[in-house]
């Protein structure tokens, strides 16, 4: 096994460098693309590989000229991408109707554009993240770090094969010319011929052309023709980066690319390469050494000179390298060079940071043989010279304080303060505005830290202390905490709360000389149900004794003779009082009922009196309707909990239990609905069962039978549906469907209606739901079926087969039955 997952470990590696290595044959050589050669969809697809790697315009032009194109090229590139947005949508919404390129066989062929561009992202998913200061400026593609194109004619730039003059003459002659520099080195000017320009700065091939010129214009020597000669299309030169470098090897750039060009195009040096000591070397000699920090700390750039066409840039290895961690500004990986010391380094490091400890600075280092530790102190930033290896650890000064002194509670002004010579409690008590008026007089506290970093508290008389006592005057050291409490502190909260009819019960906090008027108020006044003449305050018992006692509360009754009197009441309460506002005698909301269906006028109907019943609202209703189903009527009331509660407990205890056991049957029965309807993939389980739906029998009721006719109470609903003439036929039988009734038709007719039974049809528990909303079971017989009724089959629970170790109890058991049953035999 294991020898077989080696084998596929290897071909699957085979595989990938084989994909890898045939991409890298494949990929494209930028330098020679000419844009004007592209197609538009070619644009596009640029345009759309671009935004699915999250390159903007920018990083992808930039990019190209890394790879070589020219900057002519690049900005006909821009140019086209500009046109093809303003003509079509953005490429990142058409991304998908852009099709893969084939060949005329159909097969699909390597995109050169997407190939290039899977380059840029392998560029740009491997940006490094060293720590080496500088390293993150050169290797960060997300900046643009290239020459402007944009600038006048350096005089002093030297004119190359792939250059292009402009000439232009103005004045009493005036003619332009674009002189295309040939691979010879000259350019070809009417009425002139052929003029040699390679190796001419742009002022000595003005002065060279303006000679020619004369004979053809003569005003040129007079001065009244002027002649102007600058750079059309400048031309590529090829720089070669070696040594230690991000990625070297021959960059094609611009002509007015300088040596920080070409280390940004490279992505500058490694982590083993120097940024002190850049080699720019042309024709075999070293001709100008770079210095990059002075670019990355001051931001000036000696020896940054233009490069010329086969330049070479060589990056040494550094010659040392330090580390700053810690509280600095910046810490990372430095490269003093010899003249630098601890100083200049911790410049390069962004110097301290605020909470850093600068007296001293931690260095390790590295001996001939081993490691050693060090400490550097201030004096000795500027004359410690820096070795190749050396680890700076900047630490966090101390989190203490050597002069402070805290005061903290019922004083005007608590906080930390500084300790001075002979600093004594009292003069601590002045500097923080003194006491406040709820300060505990009888004793406040100094929490002392000991030499031993163990605490002691020590006890101070406040009273003799602001009387002038001086021994209670303590003098305070380092880090010594007063506490003075308040009487608030030291006392449970005081509150008092009011319930029933009041706007906005609750608790609210207690005042001294708080009336009951007052909290009357603050909960928002009295409720239009509030009984004014006798509102309950329940109060503490506070006995000092320990004789038991029943009582729980004092209960204090007041009452008032209106509502403005109450308000105004003065009655004085205490804390923790609890007061109670009952409701009014004989206040009544107005209940609300509904009527639905057939009747001449449905609608919402207030409730007149406690006692009106079904036939009442039918009346008011004006009758039912010629249509109306009265057997099928049903009243959906909403009971809740509260009230079911209340009702259990006022009947007798066999009524009770009787009731329990219906509610019983009627939940198993709604279980069983609603399991079937779940079994049967119906989604309408409102419709299976009514819950609150109370069957009532509205035939009987207007034949003037008064047993059947009840009392409504609030929200109750009325329905008297139209005249049903079929029945639901549901759960565990072939063919559930809706059967038309008829009359004197049994359960079992409309089972065959419906197919008949399943093989999981629970029979016995067979159940009628009739249209009014009531429910009968199967038991002692199926039910009668009516119009609008629902014939619910349930599923017949699965029952649990015997292993075999239930079968070996079950025979233990035998056994030992058999066994028992002899013994008594005997």
């Amino acid at each position: 096994m294991n020898r077989s997952i080696k084998r596929c470990t290897l071909l699957l590696a085979g595989l990938f460098w084989l994909v890898m290595a045939e991409a890298q044959a494949q990929m494209p050589d930028v330098s020679k693309v000419r844009v004007e050669q592209l197609s538009d969809q070619q644009v596009k697809r640029i345009i759309t590989e671009a935004e699915k790697r999250n390159l903007t315009d920018d990083q992808l032009i930039q990019s190209l000229g890394q790879r070589g194109m020219p900057a002519a090229e690049q900005q006909k590139l821009r140019s086209r991408i500009a046109l093809v947005r303003q003509q079509n949508t953005p490429a990142g919404k058409r991304a998908s109707t852009l099709a893969a390129p084939t060949d005329q066989q159909g097969r699909r062929v390597v995109d050169t554009t997407t190939a290039f561009l899977d380059s840029l992202v392998l560029m740009k998913d491997t940006a490094d993240t060293s720590r080496v200061f500088g390293a993150k400026l050169f290797r960060n593609t997300d900046i643009r770090f290239q020459p402007n194109l944009n600038i006048p004619t350096p005089k002093n730039y030297v004119i190359g094969t792939g250059d292009e003059l402009l000439l232009v003459l103005t004045g009493d002659n005036e003619a332009s010319y674009t002189l295309p520099v040939t691979p010879e080195g000259t350019v070809n000017i009417d009425y002139v011929g052929i003029v040699p320009v390679a190796g001419l700065t742009v002022e000595d091939a003005s002065n060279k052309i303006r000679s020619q010129l004369r004979s053809t214009y003569p005003q040129l020597s007079s001065g009244r023709t002027r002649l102007s000669l600058t750079l059309g299309n400048i031309r590529s030169i090829k720089v070669t980066l070696t040594g230690y470098v991000t990625r070297p090897g021959t960059y094609t750039l611009p002509s007015l690319a300088n040596v920080f060009h070409a280390l940004y195009a490279s992505g500058g040096p490694t982590d083993k390469g120097t940024f002190r000591n850049i080699q720019l070397v042309r024709n075999n000699q070293v001709i100008e050494t770079i210095d990059a920090y002075d670019f990355l700390t001051k931001g000036i750039q000696p020896g940054n000179v233009r490069l010329e066409d086969g330049d070479v840039i060589h990056i040494p290895v550094f010659d040392r390298h330090v580390t700053v961690d810690g509280l600095v500004n910046n810490p990372g990986i430095f490269e003093p060079v010899a003249s630098e010391t601890l100083a200049d380094v911790l410049r390069f490091a962004g110097d301290f940071a605020p909470e850093a400890y600068r007296a001293k600075v931690k260095v390790l280092q590295i001996t001939d043989r081993q490691r050693s530790v060090a400490d550097i102190y201030a004096e000795d930033y500027a004359s410690y010279t820096p070795q190749n290896g050396d680890q700076y650890l900047v630490e966090e000064v101390l989190d203490r304080y050597d002069n402070r002194v805290a005061i903290e509670g019922a004083v005007f002004r608590p906080g930390l303060y500084a300790l001075t010579d002979g600093l004594t409690l009292r003069q601590l008590i002045q500097r923080a505005d003194g006491l406040k008026e709820d300060a505990f007089m009888a004793r406040a506290y100094i929490n002392r830290l000991n030499p031993d970093n163990t605490q002691q508290l020590i006890t101070v008389d406040l009273n003799q202390l602001m009387a002038g006592n001086a021994q209670q005057d303590q003098v305070l050291q380092r880090e010594d905490k007063v506490i003075i409490s308040s009487i608030f502190d030291l006392r449970e909260e005081y509150t008092v709360s009011i319930s029933g009819q009041v706007r906005k019960p609750g608790q609210f906090p207690y005042v001294e000389n708080m009336t009951l008027g007052n909290l009357i108020q603050l909960s928002g006044g009295l409720a239009e149900a509030a009984n004014i003449e006798m509102v309950d305050v329940a109060r503490r018992i506070r006995k000092n004794t320990n004789e038991p006692d029943s009582v729980l509360s004092e209960l204090v009754q007041v009452k008032f003779n209106n509502r403005e009197e109450a308000m105004q009441s003065d009655f004085v309460l205490e804390p923790f009082d609890v007061v109670s506002v009952q409701t009014s005698t004989g206040y009544q909301v107005q209940r609300l009922v509904r009527i639905e269906g057939e009747v001449r006028y449905p609608g919402e109907y207030v409730l007149l009196k406690k006692d009106e019943t079904i036939s009442d609202l039918i009346k008011r209703a004006g009758g039912v309707t010629e249509f109306a189903y009265l057997p099928g009527a049903s009243l959906q009331r909403n009971v809740s909990d509260a009230l079911v509660a209340q009702g259990h407990s006022a009947l007798t205890g066999a009524a009770r239990q009787e009731l329990l056991a219906l509610e019983k049957e009627q939940e198993e029965i709604q279980s069983m609905a609603l399991e079937n309807t779940l079994q049967s993939g119906d989604s309408a389980k409102s419709d299976l069962f009514f819950s609150n739906y109370v069957g009532i029998r509205l035939d009987k009721i207007l034949d003037g039978v008064r047993k059947f006719d009840i009392p409504l109470e609030d929200e109750d609903v009325i329905i008297v549906p139209r005249q049903l003439r079929t029945v639901m036929v549901r759960g565990q039988v072939l063919n559930p469907n809706r059967v038309v009734y008829q009359d004197g038709k049994s359960l079992k007719y409309y089972i065959r209606q419906a197919g008949g039974f399943t093989a999981k049809a629970h029979k016995r528990k067979t159940f009628v739901q009739h249209a009014n909303g009531a429910v009968e079971g199967s038991i002692g017989g199926y039910p009668d079926v009516q119009p609008g009724s629902e014939i619910i089959v349930p599923t017949k629970p699965e029952r649990e087969k015997l292993g075999v170790q239930a079968w070996v109890s079950m025979g233990s058991v035998a056994t030992s039955l058999a066994a028992v049953i002899v013994s008594l035999l005997r």
